[in-house]
């Protein structure tokens, strides 16, 4: 696959968008480990909070990263955009209007698989992105596709009952395109955006195995 541009004018577009920003990254980052802290510890309102925040994070990205910063190089990023909206759109749909959104860390595969998402998401995506040489504000930082996306699917583990497939198709669409852009553009942090989805999908088979009778 041919990009239209280079890997140094992508690497622009996250500084241009880091510095306009700034510092709302910080706020972002904290409000991702507020949301794992009431995974962990619900409360009446847990679950109101975490669908409101991943609709806010999905349409953040569609909006203004992607339609505002990234189209500026690359007119497929309107198709990237709707696709974050429509992901948003659903957070929205399924977990404010029809509330049948229930979030809750239990400390099964699910659950541990999770733990290693957010760490990954939060901690290590940041901390290989300098190692490859990605300095900020040249970098993507929390608040971005590939980490939030990542960050999505470890909340998704921690959905209980039923298996919402629908919220699953978009993050899974974009850890393949996400992997294709870390292996023609060198942000190989990002070959975690695929592993993270390889992770996630495992352990609802485990997890889903494990329930069928014997």
């Amino acid at each position: 696959m041919n990009f239209p541009f280079t890997t140094e004018q992508f690497l622009d577009v996250f500084r241009s968008y880091n510095l306009s920003v700034w510092p709302l990254q910080i706020f972002l980052a904290v409000l991702a480990l507020y949301l794992i802290f009431l995974a962990a510890y619900k409360t009446k309102f847990s679950s109101w909070i975490i669908s409101m925040s991943l609709t806010f994070y999905w349409l953040w990205i569609g909006v203004v990263y992607h339609f505002i910063f990234f189209t500026k190089i690359n007119k497929v990023a309107y198709g990237f955009a709707a696709l974050f909206v429509i992901q948003g759109a659903l957070f929205f749909y399924f977990g404010i209007l029809k509330n049948t959104l229930t979030f809750s860390y239990i400390n099964n595969i699910k659950g541990i698989t999770a733990i290693l998402l957010f760490l990954y998401a939060l901690i290590f995506y940041p901390l290989l992105g300098y190692s490859f040489g990605h300095y900020y504000p040249a970098t993507p930082t929390f608040g971005l596709p590939c980490p939030t996306t990542i960050f999505t699917f470890g909340m998704l583990l921690l959905l209980e009952g039923k298996v919402n497939k629908t919220l699953f198709i978009i993050p899974l669409l974009w850890a393949v395109i996400g992997f294709t852009a870390a292996i023609k553009l060198g942000i190989l942090q990002d070959i975690g955006l695929l592993v993270s989805a390889i992770l996630t999908v495992a352990a609802l088979l485990f997890e889903n195995k494990t329930k069928q009778p014997m």
